[in-house]
């Protein structure tokens, strides 16, 4: 078994020592120590993502990931493309919980009514990624997060960063999306036909 220690290791490197091993040894079983749970999680969707069975645990304050395939069975490359038929890719990256400065409510509001309002763009709204305080749309109390939810179900994937829900202490309150890293993010941004950054 390879073991990857990424201890102390800011977001996205555990994901990126991971991937690397995965590529250059193409190891069938790995371990990948990590001490924070937004990079167990983006730790352990990467490997799956890639073919293995993981397997997460905790040992005192240090968190580990197995994964784990058959002796056979090779790691899957990363998805490039949609199920869903889409005539544009367009990811709107949300880096605030409101629209402007100013009133704080009516800055509420606002991105309320923007977020409800991407549903124009109809399939081709493809990803919302969601970083720095934008992530407080995703967690516990959020008025969006039925309109969120709708978003998943229709098939838009929803990111929201992990290193920044560990920030605001929010990691155990996320209602919608998966949790990421700025690999995810950046691989994301390269995928789309378009970007918007609000």
């Amino acid at each position: 078994m390879k073991e990857i220690d990424a201890r102390g290791l800011a977001c996205p490197a555990p994901v990126l020592e991971t991937r690397a091993v995965v590529e250059k040894d193409q190891a069938t079983e790995i371990k990948v120590l990590i001490d924070n749970p937004a990079a167990r999680e983006n730790v352990a969707r990467f490997l799956s993502s890639r073919g293995y069975a993981t397997e997460v645990g905790q040992e005192g304050n240090i968190f580990f990931v197995v994964g784990a395939c058959g002796a056979k069975e090779q790691p899957l490359p990363l998805p490039e493309a949609d199920v869903k038929t889409r005539s544009k890719k367009i990811m709107v990256m949300l880096a605030t919980d409101r629209f402007g400065f100013g009133d704080d409510a009516l800055g509420l509001k606002l991105m309320a009514n923007f977020i409800k309002t991407l549903k124009e763009m109809g399939n081709d709204l493809w990803r919302l990624v969601f970083i720095n305080n934008g992530v407080k749309l995703t967690v516990t109390g959020s008025e969006i997060l039925s309109v969120l939810k709708e978003y998943e179900n229709d098939g838009v994937t929803i990111l929201v960063c992990g290193t920044c829900l560990t920030h605001f202490n929010l990691l155990d309150q996320k209602q919608v999306g998966e949790t990421t890293n700025m690999l995810d993010i950046v691989t994301a941004m390269q995928l789309a036909d378009k970007v918007i950054n609000i």
